[in-house]
């Protein structure tokens, strides 16, 4: 009997992707697109009826590389992140920020970072999350900064200036708020 070039193939990943087995599925709905997913200890790879065994071998590859890269940047957990403020200040400040706390907040919808410097507490919001690490850093630092100087005076703007990419970061969470506000568009529809 025919394979069905609709039915899922189970295979053993290539040495090294750290998963136990790849499943490809094809479709003949799907016309370019290729794409992945993690189910359990499984990987699910979704690709268009019509591709070669070699084709389909070169993107299961990528695609594994590619899930793995998005793993690897996971989110920090709040001692990973307290670690890296306290890292940012003997950096940009001489260790003169020394933070009781630091950690991820879901409560926090219209600031990035808040610090209450009588407690030498930072929160951060978890729309930071997935962010660039500059982007993360910069909010660090200017967090950090207040723990000094508790306002946005000159004096404060001077100690960020320490910071190098304070402008380009500034920028960025910039685009995120402006994109924010900007009319959703109809998604594409697949093919």
């Amino acid at each position: 009997m025919p394979a069905d070039p609709q039915r899922s193939v189970t295979s053993k990943p290539p040495r090294g992707s750290g998963t136990s087995a790849v499943e490809v599925r094809r479709s003949s709905r799907r016309r370019r697109t290729v794409s992945a997913y993690r189910e359990g200890d499984r990987t699910i790879v979704l690709i268009p009826a019509r591709m070669s065994e070699a084709e389909e071998q070169r993107w299961v590859t990528v695609m594994l590389d590619k899930l793995a890269a998005q793993e690897s940047k996971r989110v920090l957990g709040d001692s990973a992140l307290t670690e890296r403020a306290q890292r940012l200040s003997e950096q940009y400040f001489g260790g003169r920020a020394r933070p009781a706390s630091v950690r991820w907040v879901t409560n926090q919808n219209t600031r990035w970072g808040s610090c209450t410097p009588s407690e030498g507490s930072i929160r951060l919001s978890h729309r930071l999350q997935g962010m660039p690490e500059y982007v993360v850093d910069y909010v660090l630092v200017h967090e950090l900064a207040h723990l000094l100087v508790p306002g946005h005076g000159p004096r404060f703007w001077r100690l960020l200036e320490a910071y190098p990419r304070t402008e380009r970061a500034r920028g960025y969470l910039e685009g995120v708020v402006a994109a924010g506000r900007l009319p959703h568009l109809p998604a594409a529809r697949e093919e």
